[in-house]
């Protein structure tokens, strides 16, 4: 019996328009009915989520409400928004991964944390204005030295550009940076880099183990590179028809499409059993 569902959201719940379409809202709702806890699991920060928990209206389906957000890096408890479980870069993480992008005037370097989007050097890419607008964030400048002050609970760092660039980027730096971190081409245009053991799918345990949820009660649904580990962990995993290859061969099984109401049938099919 499935107990607890995490949905990742962009190319998966949200359609390509950014919007949640009216069948995955009535299906969440349906499983929430059932008694089975709906997880947000993402790599949107808090502030990209807010709009989105608000539409579907879980304040009021679950008091006891969980997300996972920044690719597992920070785990919130959502009457509150208490931050409940969080990773942390060092000074040292901030100023060896800076380095990467020094020289690359269309790449942007840019750090997370729950509030803020940080932008480190230089002047925002088109894909560093589209990102932010993505998930509702002002893009806040800072210095290397301020990032690097521990006033900031910094959760992961990202390098944005040109998804040619990005593809290049990620091909010649993927090596060295899995080495001491967690990495992931999380969109074309995106490159994540995570404090080392960090993923969807370590903190998927760690909130399923907070709530006594066995592995075997577990079901998610994604589409990205950055849902492998995350489909690893959960005994029914689910792959959008618009998944990328990788994604695909991961997961035991497949929906349709974020355009064709894949969240909704892949809830009502393995956890409904509708």
């Amino acid at each position: 019996m499935i107990k607890l569902i995490a949905i990742d959201m962009d190319g998966t719940l949200l359609n390509k328009k950014k919007h949640i379409d009216k069948a995955q809202k009535e299906a969440i709702h349906e499983a929430i009915e059932a008694g089975i806890k709906i997880v947000l699991c993402t790599g949107r920060p808090l502030y990209g989520i807010l709009p989105f928990y608000e539409e579907l209206g879980l304040h009021e389906l679950d008091l006891e409400g969980y997300v996972i957000l920044n690719n597992g890096c920070s785990i919130h408890r959502t009457h509150d928004w208490e931050l409940i479980d969080s990773v942390k870069m060092t000074a040292d993480d901030i100023n060896y991964l800076y380095k990467f992008s020094e020289g690359k005037d269309d790449i942007n370097f840019t750090l997370v944390d729950e509030k803020h989007y940080f932008n480190i050097g230089k002047e925002p890419t088109d894909e560093l204005v589209m990102d932010a607008k993505f998930v509702f964030a002002d893009i806040t400048d800072i210095t290397l030295e301020v990032a690097k002050s521990g006033k900031y609970n910094i959760v992961k760092a990202m390098y944005l550009g040109n998804p040619e660039k990005m593809k290049e980027f990620h091909s010649k730096y993927e090596n060295i940076l899995k080495e001491n971190y967690s990495e992931v081409l999380s969109q074309p245009y995106v490159y994540e880099v995570l404090p080392k053991g960090n993923n969807k799918g370590t903190g998927l345990k760690t909130l399923a183990e907070k709530l006594g949820i066995k592995q075997e009660e577990i079901m998610a649904i994604g589409d990205g590179n950055n849902d492998l580990e995350m489909f690893e962990y959960a005994n029914y995993s689910v792959a959008m028809g618009n998944a990328t290859e990788l994604a695909t061969k991961a997961a035991k099984y497949s929906t349709d499409t974020n355009e064709n109401d894949g969240v909704a049938k892949a809830i009502r099919k393995f956890a409904l059993n509708k």
